[in-house]
């Protein structure tokens, strides 16, 4: 019989993943946040090894400001800081390098006041909201360097989503394989993260530390959810989506050097993730832009609903101003749960009715309208007046005018310039309207802020007597569909058809998407939650001749 190993008497080694946020482009503030972070992963945790996120010294996507010419003596001052403090633990850092005048997506190895060895990323995205080719060279050759007795490989984000890399690093000897992301949110994504490490692991015969970055950048949100998968391809370790911190793991450092297994973490569901990703995208916007606080116009319906209770949350109460904007056409029932919403949030809370300017409006236009009826002219009218009215606020107390729009309604141009598109972010821009709705319960399901009649009463823009709006689209459950079919999978108008959908149906709402492209290319950008989002995600011609139909 064989003796048997006493897991506790193993040298050990503790690798802190630190998830944490960054601010793209502020080199000397990042490096020390990397500096800050590490000390406290040694002092606290006894952290052998720091393992941060892709990019982070810039920040990522660092965009075109990696053309700078001063780019290189900022990496050089954040370098030279890192390794002058002489930490007692390995640091893998992400960061732009240059070599023979190329420049590469890398992952640095600082140990003992100097630079063990740099990874150069070898496979570039481009695509989606990626264009890393515009500015990166690929990498060729796989990097395994021993850190701490253990031969650990190299690579970065994209590299454990495509053949190669990771076979390379274990076929070079490597027992840990570290992976630097910079992987941006959508509803789905982490799934998929887990399916492919899983398969990554178990296929190489490797232990896997995934460390992604946390926070907002304009319209991408970053949602961490850092892990660890064994060798076998188990998920060891996973820590909580959108929260900051050191996450440490212990790994037995042997000859197959496994993870410490720790307690699995509860599944969130789509709503609360969903809603968590936008409380974040609100957070970091306004803050690492500077604005002291929000202003939205509350109209007592759903979408304005669940925009003030992500900017609240995201906030604090008092960062936010809530603005009723009342004409002929607002229902009492919007003036009462309006109020009650900002009571119940205690937020700053006001009533500006529009009447007054309306009037003046007709009047001054009352001559070239001669002879003409009511039409969308009128309606539009009411929006912009309130346009007007939040982007005066803004201006004047520096308040960011977060506008209330959604997926669907922007797909198909249900807004209006200068109106209630007026504005510098929309929370719920990527959001479709069915979503909407379902954040709104289980934002309630928190504390009830969020009246139960705004959820369950039909929408409407209240621009004239009557109005829904299902009397000028489809309902929204289909419209959703087709709108995922047509903007997130590409689908051509015969193709969604053939799934059942009615052929008016289908090509009303293509031809309205289509023809709506200039509105959305004057919009202000918002949390990006889907595989496809509008803006870096969607480039299409506003100009151009392609009939709908194949």
């Amino acid at each position: 019989m064989q003796d048997q190993i006493d897991p506790t008497s193993q040298k050990r080694l503790t690798i802190t993943m630190a998830q944490i946020d960054f601010m793209v482009g502020d080199l000397p503030g990042n490096a020390e946040r990397v500096l800050a972070a590490a000390k406290k992963a040694i002092a606290d945790q006894g952290a052998d090894i720091v393992v941060f996120p892709e990019l982070c010294l810039t920040g990522y996507p660092p965009e075109d400001l990696l053309l700078r010419p001063s780019l290189d003596a900022r990496l050089e001052d954040a370098f030279n800081l890192l390794a002058s403090a002489h930490l007692p633990a390995t640091l893998v850092v992400g960061a732009p390098v240059r070599k023979q005048g190329l420049l590469y997506n890398a992952a640095v190895v600082i140990e003992a006041g100097k630079v063990l060895a740099t990874y150069c990323k070898q496979q570039l995205p481009n695509f989606q909201v990626f264009d890393e080719k515009r500015y990166f060279a690929e990498g060729k050759e796989p990097c395994v360097v021993m850190i701490q007795g253990v031969p650990v490989g190299l690579t970065v984000c994209e590299d454990i989503w495509n053949d190669g890399p990771v076979e390379q690093a274990a076929q070079a000897g490597a027992k840990l394989v570290l992976n630097l992301n910079a992987s941006p949110y959508d509803s789905g994504k982490q799934g998929r993260r887990k399916a492919l490490l899983e398969r990554r692991a178990r296929d190489n015969q490797v232990s896997i530390v995934y460390v992604n970055l946390v926070g907002g950048q304009d319209e991408l949100v970053f949602d961490g959810g850092s892990m660890v998968f064994d060798r076998s391809g188990a998920l060891s370790v996973e820590v909580p989506q959108f929260a900051e911190g050191l996450f440490p793991v212990e790994f037995l450092a042997d000859e197959h050097c496994q993870p410490v297994p720790q307690p699995a973490i509860s599944e969130p569901s789509l709503e609360q993730n969903v809603y968590d990703a936008l409380v974040l995208g609100v957070r970091d916007y306004v803050n690492k832009n500077g604005f002291k606080s929000v202003v939205l116009g509350l109209s007592g319906g759903i979408d304005s609903a669940v925009t003030l209770a992500v900017a609240a949350d995201a906030l604090g109460p008092d960062r936010v101003r809530a603005v009723m904007m009342p004409f002929r056409y607002t229902a009492e029932m919007s003036i009462e749960d309006a109020a009650a919403q900002a009571k119940a949030m205690g937020v700053q809370y006001d009533v500006f009715s529009i009447e007054p300017m309306y009037e003046a409006f007709m009047e001054t236009l009352s001559a070239p309208f001669e002879g003409t009826q009511p039409d969308t002219t009128e309606e539009n009218l009411q929006a912009r007046l309130r346009g007007v009215l939040l982007m005066s606020l803004s201006n004047k107390f520096g308040s960011l005018v977060l506008t209330t729009g959604n997926k669907s309604e922007m797909s198909v141009g249900y807004s209006t310039l200068y109106g209630d598109m007026a504005g510098g972010f929309d929370v719920l821009k990527d959001v479709p309207k069915t979503l909407v709705f379902r954040l709104a319960w289980h934002r309630n399901t928190r504390s009830e802020v969020i009246p139960e009649r705004v959820i369950t009463r039909p929408p409407s823009a209240e621009l004239a007597p009557d109005q829904k709006d299902e009397d000028s689209l489809p309902g929204y459950d289909v419209l959703d569909q087709i709108l995922r079919a047509y903007i997130e999978r590409d689908l051509s108008v015969e193709a969604i058809i053939a799934e059942g959908f009615v052929r008016e149906d289908v090509e009303r709402v293509v031809r309205l998407v289509d023809v709506n492209e200039y509105k959305r290319r004057q919009a202000p950008i918002g949390v990006r939650i889907s595989e496809r989002g509008f803006g870096k995600d969607r480039r299409y011609p506003i100009t151009n001749g392609w009939k709908p139909g194949k």
